[in-house]
């Protein structure tokens, strides 16, 4: 028992350092994802100010600040509470005999840099899609879901307003997808993570991007909007569950684009009486009856 108290201790204190020592500049420039986030936030937001899709929406559209809380908590404050219980479950899964290599199907480690990358973003993204579309087919995991689709405006900071809960299911998926590629995880990972961050704010920001001929491959702003409409084609769930690639929609049907004005309605039916606030949003999902 000492040992996964002193392993929850260690992960928490870790995290915790690490936090400080990134917003004090104390760390290596490209793993200081605190600062990455904040730069990254202000370029595509800058973009928004001087190149507006929706030109009628407001700098500081609605709930702009909710959304920027959302994003610090999610990122850093709850990664550092829960820091601690997924070191729990690391010492637990190695104590039955779990490893990351027990699942393994590829060996990446002889492989040139460029290429771990490249696979290690692309299965990763996949999860991450096939975890999505569960969030909205389930309704245990889409009463949760509901806070990120609460959103009214979109702007950059919206990728970040989530419930902690979707984690629950994101992180094992996640974990799981690594132990495929026998649990290698590229030096360079640090690349895929800015990379995801900044393709996920300029899906959610106000701007016209499609990437042209690329919109196969990549997620974009006028895709993900549709994503988020209130109303969706008639017998569907979702569409357009595609994270950073969009090549994951087309190949399963899930993609819809009717049209690229950017001025539909967004939210969910019934989202009038759907918590406006961080406390009563996180913990709407707790309550019997809700779906």
């Amino acid at each position: 028992m000492q040992k996964y108290i002193d392993a929850f201790i260690k992960s928490f204190t870790g995290t915790l350092d690490w936090t400080i020592k990134s917003v004090l500049f104390e760390v290596p420039w490209y793993l200081n994802y605190f600062w990455g986030l904040i730069i990254i936030s202000l370029v595509v937001w800058g973009l928004e100010i001087i190149f507006p899709w929706r030109k009628q929406q407001s700098i500081f559209r609605m709930d702009f600040w909710l959304d920027g809380f959302y994003m610090f908590f999610n990122f850093f404050l709850f990664a550092i509470a829960i820091s601690g219980f997924y070191e729990l479950l690391g010492v637990f899964f190695k104590d039955i005999g779990v490893k990351m290599k027990t699942l393994a199907i590829l060996d990446m480690g002889t492989w040139p840099m460029w290429a771990q990358l490249i696979l290690f973003f692309v299965i990763l993204d996949f999860v991450q899609w096939f975890t999505h579309t569960l969030l909205h087919k389930y309704s245990f995991f889409w009463k949760f879901h509901k806070v990120h689709h609460s959103v009214k405006e979109m702007g950059f900071a919206a990728h970040l307003r989530y419930h902690w809960m979707e984690n629950i299911l994101y992180k094992p998926l996640k974990t799981f997808g690594v132990m495929l590629l026998g649990g290698f995880e590229p030096e360079q990972a640090y690349i895929v993570h800015f990379l995801a961050i900044s393709i996920g704010h300029f899906n959610h920001a106000n701007l016209k991007i499609t990437w042209g001929p690329l919109k196969y491959v990549f997620n974009n702003p006028v895709m993900h909007l549709y994503h988020h409409a209130y109303e969706l084609p008639e017998g569907r769930y979702g569409v357009n569950f595609g994270i950073s690639l969009s090549i994951w929609d087309y190949i399963f049907g899930t993609h819809y684009i009717p049209e690229d004005s950017g001025t539909i309605r967004l939210g969910f039916p019934g989202d009038e009486n759907f918590p406006k606030d961080f406390l009563h949003q996180n913990t709407y999902g707790f309550k019997k009856g809700q779906d």
